[in-house]
């Protein structure tokens, strides 16, 4: 058995009705390479069985203390069943892209069973009406609650699941397995009791540790270094409350011309040129619905605390940078660079104090103050009510090489988020294999619209390649027609 810590038990503690806390992940497979040209549902279920290995995350169950006195524990369950949790389904005719999203924006809605592992898996048939597909592809979406897994984890698990080689891999030995007894109530209250004694001794220690740092972040803000804390976050259609109900969708670029634009601005890495599109697409899908603010959209940038010590461990180890994604800037490249001067910025603040001692500070928060936040945060609808960001926009790196599964060929990956009221979208970017997907997951009455907002991301990312690509009499020109930022027409119609 394992206790959660304290900023994975935050997103048990999140889950609400209306804001369900499990990130996705979604594959798309070319079957064409798999020996025969095909591959079966058994043989998925076999595979998937033969990996359960590769995380402990797969066979143990969550258990809360009682009046969550102290934060919950993972326990195996000693009732596992594989077919519970990977499961089969197909697009009805004619099976395109949008009926395919509208799938996924549905499954992604669905709560997982609590008392169970927390994990789903759907094997996805009938993607006939993708053109841009192989035939006969299929996909593999993974629902995974983020109290287990945050992006490092999942793609450790994506890793785990997947061969390199389209050729038959040899099965691995395994040793059967045995669940771990659980804890009875009486030994989880015990260790509640210890732990609310030893934790604040704990959190003062830290506290002190962390005082140099705060000091100087202090210092920095009453210098006007410290912008990034000054942030001024507009009120927008993201930061109204949610419903139950979630639409998806995403498009694809090539990485090395992702990578080849960051050099217009000194300083820039791929990060920022992908804050920079999402800057981009906000401003216009904003401006389309008459709704955007003067000042710059905001949003929360996850980023990977984890030491190299703490691999194959689960869970969450992330701290969280603002970053205003410059939409109030017209012009791509100078919307690039101000994406940079503030990103550099707001590093220059996290490292100040330390991003992983911001993550540990979660490890000594008592577990009831964690509650009543999650509480106020999904019931009372905190956020909604004084925004702290307007959305989430995370980077997940992934392998460069291909990935097969039981030897059909992986040829899209992308990834799905929560939200919560108040913060209605969440932007994933997934690297693989010199393609960086870029997905939007968000509330079907916040986006109706979500083929519209990628859209509105293909023409953000378009302006700026031929911005950077133009010489400069072209880009002079290039310029004068982006500050005219034309009207696109209003998509209508809910996608879910």
């Amino acid at each position: 058995m394992q206790q959660l810590s304290g900023q994975d038990a935050s997103f048990v503690y999140l889950d609400s009705t209306k804001g369900r806390t499990h990130v996705g992940s979604l594959c798309i497979y070319d079957q064409s390479t798999a020996p025969g040209g095909k591959v079966r549902f058994k043989e998925i279920l076999a595979h998937v069985e033969s990996r359960l290995d590769t995380s402990p995350v797969f066979r143990r169950k969550l258990v809360r203390v009682p009046l969550d006195l102290d934060n919950p524990w993972w326990v195996d369950d000693d009732d596992f069943d594989i077919e519970f949790h990977v499961r089969h389904i197909a697009l009805p005719r004619p099976g395109d892209w949008r009926q395919f999203c509208i799938l996924i924006a549905r499954l992604h809605s669905r709560p997982l069973d609590m008392d169970r592992p927390l994990w789903e898996m759907y094997v996805v048939e009938g993607l006939n009406n993708i053109p841009w597909l192989p035939k006969s592809s299929f996909a593999l979406f993974t629902k995974m609650h983020h109290a287990a897994v945050d992006g490092h984890t999942g793609q450790e698990i994506t890793a785990g699941m997947h061969d390199t080689s389209a050729k038959p891999q040899p099965k691995p030995k395994r040793t059967r397995w045995r669940p771990e007894p659980g804890p009875g109530q009486a030994g989880i209250l015990v260790r509640a009791g210890i732990n609310n004694i030893v934790t604040p001794v704990r959190m003062a220690r830290h506290v002190i540790g962390a005082a140099p740092g705060v000091a100087q972040t202090v210092l920095k803000r009453l210098t006007g270094n410290g912008s990034d804390d000054r942030l001024r976050v507009p009120r927008t259609r993201f930061n109204g409350k949610i419903t139950p109900h979630r639409v998806f969708e995403g498009t694809r670029f090539c990485l090395a011309e992702i990578s080849e634009a960051r050099k217009a601005v000194p300083g820039a890495t791929v990060n920022d040129v992908v804050l920079s599109i999402a800057g981009g697409a906000l401003r216009r899908y904003l401006e389309d619905k008459d709704e955007l603010p003067g000042e710059s959209l905001v949003a929360f940038a996850p980023i990977n605390v984890r030491r190299d010590s703490e691999r194959h461990t689960g869970g969450n180890q992330v701290s969280l940078m603002r970053v205003a994604l410059r939409s109030d800037v017209v012009d791509p490249v100078e919307r690039l660079a101000a994406v940079q001067r503030g990103t550099s910025r707001s590093k220059e603040i996290t490292n100040a104090i330390g991003a992983r001692e911001l993550t540990d500070l979660n490890k000594y928060t008592p577990p009831a103050t964690l509650a009543l936040a999650g509480r106020l945060i999904t019931q009372a609808a905190l956020l909604s009510r004084t925004p702290m960001v307007n959305c989430v926009v995370t980077n997940v790196p992934g392998p460069q090489m291909p990935l097969y599964l039981n030897g059909a060929e992986l040829v899209w990956m992308g990834g799905l988020g929560p939200i919560v009221s108040g913060m209605g979208l969440i932007i994933v970017l997934v690297s693989y294999n010199g393609e960086l997907t870029m997905t939007v997951t968000s509330d079907r009455e916040i986006m109706p619209d979500p083929s519209f907002f990628t859209e509105c991301i293909d023409s953000a990312w378009a302006e700026l390649k031929a911005a950077v690509t133009a010489s400069p009499k072209k880009k002079g020109r290039a310029r004068s027609r982006a500050k005219a930022s034309p009207r696109r027409t209003k998509a209508s119609g809910r996608q879910a």
